[in-house]
């Protein structure tokens, strides 16, 4: 089982399961799932031999976390898991990933596209995410520039892709029309 990471903003879309957040989770994570199902195996949390699966790790606050997420196959003593990671906060960071989204990443804002001008320019991808990258910091959305020119760097796979991801992140329009220069028509 490979444990999947993901960015910080993809933490709302776990669907409507809740689950247990651990922060500070440091080298082989696949070790850390195994031996959290272990310890709350042994301590009566996790019942009828069911265990953590399907779990995620991401990046915040320059810490790695997991998310332990709640299954309908994974049979668990919510009372004393809740005591659990009450008990144990201090070690793991211990919340819940509802509580997590609210305190952490409050209400999403969606952020109104931002125009690009970049049809006419020179259709080098990497001018083109340079340029969607300016405009995104110049309307204060410096960490969408990063997250855009990442996923272009290390998963596009294709041009094309790459211009589906820029258009994720901005409105890719034209030069700038100046409208009084345009050409009077008569009746």
């Amino acid at each position: 089982m490979s444990i999947k990471e993901i960015k910080l903003n993809e933490l709302r879309g776990l669907g409507d399961r809740d689950g247990l957040i651990l922060q500070g989770c440091g080298g082989d994570l696949q070790e850390w799932v195994d031996g959290i199902n272990d310890v709350l195996t042994q301590d009566g949390i996790l019942l009828d031999g069911t265990r953590f699966s399907d779990c995620v790790s991401f990046r915040y606050d320059n810490l790695t976390c997991l998310v332990f997420p709640f299954a309908e196959d994974v049979h668990l003593n919510m009372g004393k898991l809740a005591m659990w990671r009450i008990a144990t906060h201090g070690n793991f960071g211990g919340t819940w990933l509802s509580d997590f989204i609210d305190n952490n990443l409050g209400q999403a804002v969606q952020k109104e596209k931002p125009d690009c001008a970049l049809i006419g320019q020179d259709g080098n991808i990497f001018n083109l995410v340079g340029i969607a990258a300016r405009t995104l910091r110049e309307n204060d959305m410096a960490a969408e520039a990063s997250e855009m020119t990442e996923r272009i760097t290390h998963g596009a796979e294709s041009y094309d892709q790459a211009l589906g991801i820029i258009g994720e992140y901005v409105n890719i329009t034209g030069p700038a029309e100046d409208l009084d220069e345009g050409p009077v028509l008569e009746d």
